[in-house]
């Protein structure tokens, strides 16, 4: 994005990279703030609200076509106070607005949002997505728009304030919903999820629905669990879960050179993804391709997870521990220039038969698949590459090793797309407990390692005084922290414990559950998306369903039901039930839509199962008599004879001489078992298996 340097706007002291990429714009750009809010009150200006991120390609193109322009920016200083909000940094607003855009348009956001909001009150009265400079695709030009955006706050207040009345409080009671008994949970929902599932699947390419296609991990670990709950009579849902995650793994969306997986696919082959990475899509798959290895042996799933976690950690984890945002779609101002390649480049890279076996399997040898370009996508499988070539599949897959190893080391010298790097809390904790779930299922210290680093970095620089911040950048960690971080940071922490007791960490983990039970518990039942002394906004929310991760609620719902049965501590499990109560009617008009909550609904009817292990001297034969396979209600906690401190039930299970193991079903337990090899066996016949 070019720079008028000469100009600087409000945003020059703002952390995010975000709102640093507009700080030389010529429009009178304000970060969302009560100088901001002030100033529109006082000249009765409606504000125009700007909101994205720094990954989003569309994002860039209104920002050179329009924020860019002298002439456009005169328009809307003269109009509105302007104000950016980068969505990553302040969810709450992004939340509130998305939903008022989509009550305003009957239509699906997205970013660049772009809302008019009342000076007075902060309602929104209009709202779009991308505007264009000049009219077209049935848009209009971006400053007749904003002309004719100020000509009706002027001329039709009445039925304006008709229209903000109507919108505030219909936001405000869209959360409200009576709640069931206990008793009327039922697993309903799970089977009418699986078959709202079955029915959106693509039997041709995997995924739901078309394109464009995202992975939607939460959808897939439901289909995953459900095949488990079914005791693997459910073959259907497994299939559905094992062909999706090959396609994706196997396609264009996949940086087949790098690692990691792009936000989504522009088509139903998985083919030409949108190229930015985000962390948050990449933690939950690490999680689900570990899952998946645990479940079949698919030496795939290894590769993907080892490539994924590599990029991570290569790319993506600061010297300091925190793990980066995101990557940019964009290099050079050009979409994906960063991933493809030309027949000139690839001939000049490889010799004659590693072109021939990558060109058989990645489609070089086809039409270019991105303007005039190669991006890779598997084509043809490695034994067919095999037959094609002539060479048996070990030479095979040592020339793609080779080629794939020159074609990155060729790329690593271009141009890099833009990287986000602040650290927000919520992101790393779906990464954190991505790298210490594949941790365990691989046993590999590094990953767990990695991991560490991550949580250090929070507690270190974004604990501070018993409550979290949200975001952290260049050192400077500010921003109250919302639901997400608090929630998704607990499972990422009994995910470590389970690779690696720590006292420790477990009573951080309580801490901050004691900070979600006091400050964002909503007494009719669930939470809140912010904390009850957190800036006062036109809407609280209360996230129930599904979006790129799974809502807050689901994960609260989860986190405080294994908590309150691993500790026997009610006000945990009396929390989860709240939330799954508040949320019951949701959840039955849409179960596919809650497949978050879904999880925690089958722990609620179907507790999880609790291992607790005093080893003695023999970790290791118990953790062998534990193994790795998938079961994903157990949680398995190897606690040292020497570890002290231990919260609520932990406290009971003392030590013995040869070690012993508890294993639990909610609040059913079997008596001590001081066998190892007795303990695998009942592993075996009884639990989730």
């Amino acid at each position: 994005m070019t720079r008028d340097t000469q100009y600087t706007n409000h945003l020059a002291n703002e952390t995010s990279p975000y709102l640093l990429q507009h700080v030389n714009n010529p429009v009178d750009w304000y970060p969302w703030g009560e100088e901001a809010l002030d100033r529109a009150r006082r000249e009765n200006k409606p504000i125009l609200l700007s909101i994205g991120y720094s990954a989003c390609h569309w994002c860039h193109v209104m920002a050179h076509e329009s924020f860019e322009d002298p002439a456009t920016a005169e328009v809307m200083n003269r109009l509105f106070v302007n104000i950016k909000v980068d969505r990553e940094e302040r969810p709450d607003l992004d939340k509130i607005y998305q939903t008022a855009h989509s009550l305003l348009t009957q239509r699906n956001g997205g970013w660049p949002l772009t809302m008019f909001l009342d000076p007075e009150n902060r309602i929104p009265f209009f709202g779009g997505t991308y505007f264009p400079p000049q009219p077209r695709h049935g848009l209009p030009a971006f400053t007749d728009l904003c002309e004719q955006i100020t000509a009706f706050y002027r001329d039709k207040r009445s039925d304006l304030e008709q229209q903000n009345q109507s919108l505030i409080e219909f936001m405000r009671n869209m959360h409200r919903s009576e709640s069931p008994s206990a008793d009327a949970i039922d697993s309903m929902p799970l089977d009418v999820a699986r078959q709202q599932l079955g029915g959106q699947f693509d039997k041709t390419f995997g995924g739901f629905g078309k394109a464009p296609k995202f992975p939607h991990p939460t959808s897939l670990e439901r289909l995953l669990r459900h095949w488990s709950a079914t005791g693997g009579k459910d073959t259907e849902a497994l299939d559905m879960t094992l062909f999706t995650l090959d396609r994706m793994a196997l396609g264009g969306m996949y940086d087949q050179a790098g690692g990691g997986f792009c936000r989504y696919s522009v088509d139903d082959q998985w083919m030409i993804p949108h190229f930015e990475k985000m962390l948050y899509d990449n933690g939950p798959l690490l999680s689900l391709y570990s899952e998946a290895w645990a479940a079949t042996g698919n030496p795939l799933y290894q590769r993907i997870v080892a490539e994924t976690a590599g990029w991570v950690q290569r790319e993506m984890q600061a010297p300091e521990g925190g793990y980066y945002s995101s990557l940019d779609a964009d290099s050079e101002g050009e979409e994906g220039k960063f991933y493809v390649w030309s027949q000139d480049e690839l001939h000049a890279l490889l010799e004659e038969d590693e072109y021939a076996v990558a060109a058989a399997r990645y489609g070089f040898d086809r039409k270019p698949n991105f303007e005039g370009h190669w991006n890779p996508h598997v084509y043809e499988s490695l034994e067919s590459v095999a037959q094609k070539t002539g060479n048996d599949t070990a030479r095979v897959q040592a020339l793609l090793s080779s080629a794939r190893n020159k074609l990155f080391n060729a790329r690593e010298q271009r141009i890099r797309p833009g990287r986000d790097d602040k650290v927000l809390v919520s992101w790393n904790a779906l990464m954190i407990k991505g790298m210490a779930q594949a941790a365990r299922v691989f046993d590999e210290p590094g990953y767990f390692a990695s991991s560490q680093r991550a949580l250090d970095f929070i507690r270190t620089t974004l604990w501070s005084e018993g409550r979290l911040l949200a975001t952290c950048m260049d050192g400077r960690a500010h921003l109250s922290a919302y639901l997400d971080d608090y929630v998704f940071l607990i499972d990422a922490i009994l995910e470590r414990l389970q690779v690696h007791w720590d006292s420790d960490e477990m009573a951080f983990a309580l801490q901050l559950a004691d900070v979600v039970l006091e400050h964002f518990a909503d007494p009719e039942g669930g939470f809140w998306f912010t904390a009850d002394d957190h800036e006062a906004l036109i809407q609280r929310p209360k996230p129930l369903g599904d979006d790129a991760m799974p809502s807050g609620n689901a994960i609260a719902a989860k986190v405080f039901g294994r908590l309150g049965h691993l500790l026997g501590d009610t006000r945990y499990t009396d929390a989860a039930q709240g939330t799954l109560k508040a949320a019951w009617n949701h959840i039955q008009q849409g179960p596919y839509g809650h497949t978050g909550l879904l999880v925690a609904v089958e722990e609620y009817l179907n507790p999880p199962e609790t291992l607790v292990i005093r080893p003695g001297n023999d970790k290791i034969i118990w953790q062998q008599a534990v193994g790795n396979n998938y079961a994903p209600r157990r949680m398995c906690f190897i606690i040292p004879d020497e570890a002290t401190g231990l919260p609520g039930l932990l406290a009971e299970r003392k030590p013995q001489d040869k070690g012993v193991a508890w294993l639990c079903q909610g609040t059913q337990c079997l008596p001590p078992i001081n066998d190892p090899a007795q303990l695998g066996e009942q592993l075996d016949t009884t639990g989730d298996n």
